[in-house]
């Protein structure tokens, strides 16, 4: 790495990235849309059994020490008063709509990093030809989105000069806080903040750093590039690292999509394989429905699945041709699936697609049988957009709208 690397110092610019956050997003939509349920504990569950997972929770029930990941049951136990809500994806994909809206009349250089989280690029915006502080500008926003969404919705602001000390500022002060973070108080803010506290660092990376002598945020600050790229990140993820922690960006580079997916825990575990093949069939029609969307075809498939005796099972399988239309990566996905034995009941169900290239452009001829599943696969997503999801469906997905039904993936805005 050459020294001006070496020797780089924090970031002196002019902080103009800022990251808006839905605080307790689910929950707190739940709350703005029945008065009743404000001021109250309630928590948002993938299923509303005992064993179902929650998913958000409210000010209130966190309060209390209900976390996101703890099962139905161990939420009761702290707060046997809990209200818990199954989700209501439809709302959140609205909330989120209106959201944009609001943040598009400040600038269109935006992005979406999950379906309650946008970081927005202030360089070149209206806001900063007229020279107006982002914190001006972040107390509108506030009060933009309580006259949008609603007065009991609260968001978080982070500006800083890059993504990372953005998001991070963002945190500082739950709920409805907002914080900058610069050059300035960067090292005072580090001080205050555990390893753990930073975007992106876990608990492994947490015990590497750990290793390798780092302890705090301002040791991690202050460590050598040598160190985080040979001793802690053994790579150029400490190079990353090392321009992320002084405020320049890393984090806006676009690094390609690997794979499509879609797993199910089933509510009733079964070993039959028409059930299973059924439940597969809508699985494939997800995972298709997004790998067209997003303009790709694919040239591996993987299966998986869980049993009740916690044994797992996966396989997966490079092919000739490659897969498109829902068909092909249901076909594909039954031959993995006649390759495995169902001794005992299969709790949880994946299939993906991997091995991404673009469609376009695409060379085919006329009368090519590929390009017949093209148009016909780009036709039925189209007839699912215009009339709703599953309008158009394969026979094998007839009397399954209550199965596999729709849900909100955290890091991600499609719906």
């Amino acid at each position: 790495m050459s020294a001006s690397f070496m020797d780089l110092g924090l970031n002196n610019n002019r902080p103009l990235v800022m990251h808006v956050d839905l605080n307790s997003c689910f929950a707190m939509i739940e709350q703005q849309a029945n008065p009743l349920l404000r001021n109250r504990p309630v928590g948002v569950a993938a299923y509303d059994t005992p064993r179902g997972i929650i998913l958000a929770a409210s000010y209130e029930a966190k309060a209390i020490g209900i976390k996101t990941g703890m099962t139905v049951s161990a939420g009761r136990l702290l707060c046997p008063d809990i209200i818990i809500l199954t989700p209501d994806p439809d709302k959140y994909f609205d909330a989120h709509q209106r959201f944009r809206r609001i943040l598009e009349k400040y600038t269109d250089d935006l992005t979406a990093k999950s379906i309650d989280e946008f970081v927005i690029n202030f360089t070149g915006s209206e806001a900063l030809r007229k020279n107006l502080d982002l914190q001006c500008v972040g107390k509108k926003i506030k009060q933009d989105i309580k006259e949008q969404l609603g007065d009991y919705i609260t968001v978080n602001i982070g500006i800083g000069p890059n993504r990372f000390l953005a998001k991070l500022a963002a945190g500082l002060h739950k709920p409805d806080g907002m914080d900058k973070i610069t050059a300035e108080n960067i090292r005072n803010t580090y001080s205050t903040l555990d390893l753990i506290d930073l975007p992106g660092i876990n608990t492994r990376y947490n015990t590497r750093l750990n290793l390798a002598g780092i302890y705090t945020p301002l040791e991690f600050l202050d460590a050598p590039l040598y160190k985080l790229k040979n001793e802690v990140f053994l790579g150029v993820n400490g190079f990353y690292w090392f321009l992320r922690l002084r405020g320049h960006e890393i984090d806006s580079i676009k690094f390609n999509r690997k794979s499509f997916g879609q797993q199910y825990a089933l509510g009733q575990k079964t070993t039959d394989r028409e059930t299973i093949s059924r439940l597969l069939m809508k699985l494939c029609e997800k995972t298709g429905r997004r790998l067209r969307h997003n303009n790709y075809q694919a040239w591996g498939i993987q299966l998986w699945l869980t049993f009740a005796d916690h044994n797992y099972w996966s396989k997966r399988r490079k092919l000739s041709v490659p897969l498109f239309a829902t068909q092909d990566i249901y076909r594909a996905a039954q031959a993995l699936l006649s390759t495995v034995s169902l001794d005992e009941k299969v709790t949880n169900l994946g299939v993906s697609v991997y091995g991404l290239v673009s469609i376009t452009p695409l060379q085919l001829g006329l009368f090519d049988e590929q390009f017949n599943h093209l148009s016909l696969a780009l036709a039925s997503d189209q007839i699912n957009n215009r009339y709703g999801e599953f309008t158009l469906i394969p026979a094998l997905m007839a009397n399954m709208d209550d199965v596999i039904i729709k849900r909100v993936a955290f890091n991600s805005t499609n719906n």
